[in-house]
């Protein structure tokens, strides 16, 4: 299984790519012969989409070419998406506006909202509603909100009540979302899927 971890932060040194890297590290436990690709949108900004996109570009074959080519490649999704003033960062907008049906069609992501206080829901409703139309990515029924940030999934030891329970509900998740990636699996293989007759959601 291949995991594609999305780091939706802007900043460097992020709480959500500390997060990324423990997502990585569970799942490692869970089945050491995963593999991983990340994009981390601070260290590797997106240029804002735009039609060249669709027109197959050069400039954008350079671009998001090879990212799109891993993208393709992963098997499920995490995407750890910060809430800024109650929103989805604009990097990670836009990279769902950049990545569509053939990166993440039919495949599983987790939603992992991050807050460093008592936030956080706010990004789980948004990507849950505007994400998916034409990616058909298909978020699963579980989420993940980590609240406090700065205080949780620091080291190998849990640090709190608050820390073992966002422990354990993050391994549950990522158990979970390993599963889906196989189900999934089978319908990208069926047959069904048809990009070219129905190429967008409604």
């Amino acid at each position: 299984m291949k995991y594609g971890i999305i780091i939706g932060s802007h900043r460097a040194q992020s709480q959500s790519a500390k997060i990324g890297s423990y997502a990585q590290k569970v799942l490692t436990a869970i089945d050491a012969s995963s593999q991983f690709y990340t994009v981390d949108l601070s260290k590797k900004p997106l240029p804002l989409w735009d039609e060249g996109v669709w027109r197959g570009d050069d400039a954008w074959k350079v671009v998001w070419g090879p990212m799109a080519a891993q993208l393709k490649s992963c098997d499920a999704f995490v995407v750890m998406a910060p809430e800024y003033s109650g929103m989805v960062p604009a990097a990670l907008k836009n990279f769902f506006l950049l990545a569509g049906r053939d990166e993440l069609g039919h495949k599983p992501g987790l939603i992992v909202g991050v807050s460093s206080g008592l936030g956080g829901s706010y990004p789980v409703v948004e990507l849950r509603m505007s994400s998916y139309k034409n990616s058909r990515l298909n978020w699963i029924p579980d989420h993940m909100v980590v609240r406090n940030a700065e205080h949780v999934l620091n080291g190998d030891v849990s640090q709190s009540a608050d820390d073992t329970f966002m422990r354990a509900r993050f391994e549950y998740c990522l158990r979970l979302l390993g599963q889906y990636g196989k189900a999934l699996a089978l319908v990208r293989e069926s047959g069904v899927v048809d990009f070219k007759n129905h190429p967008n959601g409604l």
